[in-house]
């Protein structure tokens, strides 16, 4: 699983990153793979308004939000948003990075097509403050709130502090890192523990794809869900896309991986090979199963959803013996 941090404050080393940084501790102790983003660091240009995701569902702007940010915002199974006040809003960096979210917006509301893991995805929110007022944190909770249905993840709440201003300050803090700490237990536990399952093609571009799609969609809660390749594709297949989209399943935003990089530090429960056995990882303990689903790349698109409505079939038929 992957625990997402979107560090917002421009400052190095601030109140904002050490009070992140205590949450993906503890998620990290707890199991979980952690990955934190310093936004400031990131070229993340602003919404430009030129509409096109709202057609295509793709922005046209390059860089590292079309490069990187969209593909890891889709992967993570939790997402973290924290931020220090500005005019009672998030940092003009991190703001960016959210108006730029409306391509996932507009996949879902526009295009009709849902993420596999918009069900189970969590959303979370850290805000700091320097002053005392009684408002001081309602915008950013308004912004939270729509950022995270962007993205599909469910927004679980914040925690707030005020009077938080010089470096430090959050240290002397009474109560915020265990609070940090506790609510990393509360978040991640759930999530660690759940069954670990992989999917391995030699691309990963198409079958172990929507293997993992499927699973990921309708069982989620219960399946930690990896994909990967013995010879990982440059790309996922177009065509696979297509006939996953006639299900009203978005693939947008998924690379091929090799099995290394889909399994990290983790050792699966359950492997299920699709046509590469022989040249496919043996984990120590799990159990592996052999799906003799013929390769769909370069077939007919009737071939493709052939292969969909099977590989879909085998894992409702996976659910309900799990």
């Amino acid at each position: 699983m992957l625990v997402l941090g979107l560090q917002g404050s421009p400052r190095k080393r601030g109140n904002t990153s050490l009070l992140l940084s205590t949450f993906m501790d503890e998620a990290r102790r707890i199991g979980a793979q952690t990955l934190t983003i310093d936004v400031d660091k990131k070229n993340i240009q602003p919404c430009k308004e030129f509409q096109i995701c709202e057609k295509d569902g793709y922005c046209p702007i390059d860089d590292d939000m079309a490069s990187e940010i969209y593909f890891l915002l889709r992967q993570a199974d939790l997402i973290l948003l924290a931020s220090p006040i500005f005019f009672y809003s998030v940092t003009a960096q991190i703001k960016a990075l959210i108006d730029r979210s409306q391509t996932f917006w507009a996949r879902k509301y526009r295009l009709g097509i849902d993420d596999p893991g918009r069900k189970w995805r969590r959303g979370f929110m850290f805000a700091l403050g320097a002053t005392k007022g009684e408002n001081l944190f309602q915008g950013v909770n308004l912004t939270a709130k729509y950022f995270f249905d962007a993205v599909g993840a469910d927004y679980l709440g914040s925690l707030t502090y005020r009077q938080i201003e010089k470096k430090g300050d959050i240290t002397k803090h009474s109560s915020a890192l265990s609070e940090a700490k506790s609510k990393a237990n509360e978040l991640v536990m759930p999530l660690v523990n759940r069954k670990k399952v992989i999917f391995i093609c030699r691309e990963n571009a198409c079958r172990s794809q929507m293997a993992s799609a499927f699973a990921q969609h309708y069982a989620g809660d219960r399946i930690d869900v990896m994909s990967g390749g013995s010879e990982p594709a440059d790309r996922i297949n177009g065509v696979m896309e297509e006939v996953m989209r006639e299900k009203k399943i978005d693939m947008a935003f998924r690379k091929p991986k090799t099995i290394e990089e889909a399994v990290g530090d983790s050792n699966p429960d359950l492997a299920f090979t699709m046509g590469c056995e022989d040249a496919c990882s043996v984990f120590p303990g799990t159990k592996i199963e052999d799906w003799d689903l013929p390769e769909p790349s370069g077939e007919s698109i009737d071939f493709m959803r052939k292969i969909r409505d099977d590989v879909e079939g085998r894992i409702l038929k996976l659910i309900e013996k799990l």
